[in-house]
């Protein structure tokens, strides 16, 4: 199993929230929510690690 890591693990996290954010022009909501939904279900695949998976889901539901 896997550890969720929850500490800065991204080199130039700047550079990616930029393509992020670029990857979102000009859509409308609906389909910015359906960008999102398509880029997490792809990352979940990527990851592949159930435990993992549960456990970002939690920790995504507290507060920050």
């Amino acid at each position: 199993m896997t550890k969720l890591i929850l500490t800065p693990n991204l080199a130039r996290a700047d550079d990616t929230y930029a393509a992020l954010l670029a990857a979102h022009e000009g859509l409308s909501k609906p389909e910015s929510d359906a960008l999102n939904a398509r880029l997490l279900l792809i990352l979940i695949n990527h990851i592949g690690d159930q435990d993992v998976i549960k456990a970002a889901l939690t920790a995504a539901k507290r507060p920050t």
